[in-house]
């Protein structure tokens, strides 16, 4: 929404794995403006390719990776192969193109336990302690090796924690399918009905004052 409303004319590339196309009628709706929507996987290539080529893409933000850090660690061959092999595929499709500007919606989780708190931007990368993590970590580093090997590569990497929030029209916001890996979208949905209860897990400390 905020591209479109800058005056930048966006292409949805989504597999729909974890999403809708609701979500696209929706951004229109609010907007005014026309989104082209096209429905394919970053890992096929010529398909990729082609619609790049089609729409005469200038810049790629890329979010195509699986993110849920329990389920890296029970399917941890997917998460590699999705957000490894789909990086290696749409930088090779980027730069057979001509497109070399590249936003990379990367994670904190690249700061492992992080050496100082709050993280600056000055805070090293750390020991990443699940294979999301660790995916999010070398897709980063293909990026800064390929853009120091070639300085046409115009390339940001985004790190942060979970996002909360929508818009305040309400229209959209976090509605992953099935059970959602992350807080704010499981207290939604235990909000609304879907989900029965929030389970908290762990031992909960209470000291009392003098006062109470």
């Amino acid at each position: 929404m905020e591209l479109l409303e800058s005056g930048y004319e966006v292409v949805i590339y989504d597999n729909l794995s974890n999403s809708s196309e609701e979500s696209v009628r929706r951004v229109q709706r609010i907007t005014g403006k026309a989104v082209t929507f096209y429905k394919g996987d970053v890992l096929e290539e010529e398909l990729l390719k082609s619609v790049i080529l089609q729409e005469r893409i200038d810049a790629v933000l890329h979010c195509a990776a699986l993110k849920a850090v329990g389920e890296s660690v029970e399917k941890p061959l997917e998460y590699y192969h999705n957000n490894i092999t789909g990086t290696l595929t749409l930088i090779k499709v980027m730069k057979e193109t001509g497109v070399w500007n590249l936003v990379f919606s990367s994670s904190a989780t690249v700061y492992g336990n992080p050496v100082e708190i709050p993280i600056t931007e000055a805070c090293p990368k750390g020991e990443c302690t699940n294979p999301y993590g660790w995916t999010k970590s070398m897709m980063e580093q293909i990026m800064m090796d390929i853009q120091k090997a070639d300085p046409r590569w115009n390339v940001i990497l985004l790190r942060y924690f979970n996002p909360v929030g929508a818009h305040k029209s309400g229209e959209i916001g976090e509605d992953p399918r099935g059970i959602p890996n992350n807080l704010m979208p499981y207290i939604s949905q235990v909000a609304v009905g879907k989900l029965e209860r929030l389970g908290v897990f762990g031992t909960i400390m209470i000291r009392r004052t003098e006062r109470e």
